[in-house]
């Protein structure tokens, strides 16, 4: 990989609003242009809102759809790549959480949640497939909220190829103090038993149907160092650099990288 600059966004996502959650998805993808980021990430569902409700199904958009099309001129027109959420509604009705990677180029990219959590069940119907994605010479996964208590996702992602995994959450409930001390169990593992980059965001506020998000955003190295975050009682960007060298010096210290010696034949 490259140096690279990337943004994570704590934005604030009401279901019932995607016309206005698409607008200030455009003031933040300004904002992030103005310093120079590359890449910009948003939470789980910030264009639809998030909710474990059967009425999420309301908001259910296709992709592409009207929110697809908006984001792609968006991209084209900033020359950014944007990664977002929404509810997707498929021809068959079924309604997953899924992820958008739009490149400047039209590229429409999509992560489809899945591991379902067990408030979600009802509703969301869990993805099978797991793509990577690769711009400015990095390849990238992605991962929503729940995914990202699986450390065999992780792997396989990093066995695939990711120098980085975006988890974009929507995750309800706390503090943002709280929030972190939650995440601090289980994301730098990701990042250090595989060799990677982990960048995650969440939601903040309330989404007008009984769940309010706590603030805040992160970045950890391979090393499973937390090396910039955000901790928000409003909403924010943190923009990071995620520097070619901390992976190398990983990927190339026999007793720090621990990919090439796992022994998958014994663990199928």
């Amino acid at each position: 990989m490259k140096d690279i600059r990337i943004s994570a966004v704590i934005c604030n996502s009401p279901i019932n609003n995607t016309r206005n959650n698409l607008e200030d998805m455009t003031r933040w993808v300004k904002a992030s242009k103005k310093e120079d980021a590359a890449i910009i990430c948003f939470p789980e569902m910030n264009i639809t809102g998030y909710s474990s409700r059967i009425d999420i199904k309301s908001v259910a958009e296709p992709i592409p759809g009207s929110s697809t099309q908006y984001i792609r001129r968006l991209a084209a027109s900033e020359k950014m790549v944007i990664l977002a959420g929404i509810v997707e509604k498929d021809k068959k009705g079924r309604i997953f959480a899924s992820h958008l990677v739009v490149k400047p180029n039209g590229f429409v990219g999509v992560y489809r949640k899945v591991h379902i959590a067990p408030p979600e069940r009802n509703i969301l119907t869990p993805g099978n497939s797991i793509p990577l994605f690769e711009t400015h010479d990095i390849k990238f996964g992605i991962q929503l909220c729940y995914d990202a208590h699986f450390p065999e996702l992780t792997t396989y992602m990093a066995n695939q190829g990711a120098d980085l995994i975006f988890i974009p959450h929507a995750s309800p409930r706390g503090t943002p103090e709280e929030k972190y001390q939650s995440w601090m169990r289980h994301l730098p593992a990701r990042a250090y038993d595989n060799g990677l980059f982990i960048v995650a965001c969440n939601q903040i506020g309330k989404n007008n149907k009984g769940l309010n998000f706590p603030g805040l955003a992160l970045l950890i190295n391979p090393s499973g160092e937390v090396i910039q975050k955000k901790l928000s009682r409003n909403e924010g960007m943190m923009v990071a650099d995620l520097k070619a060298k901390d992976l190398d010096w990983v990927r190339n210290h026999k007793m720090r990288y621990f990919l090439p010696n796992r022994r998958p034949e014994l663990y199928p």
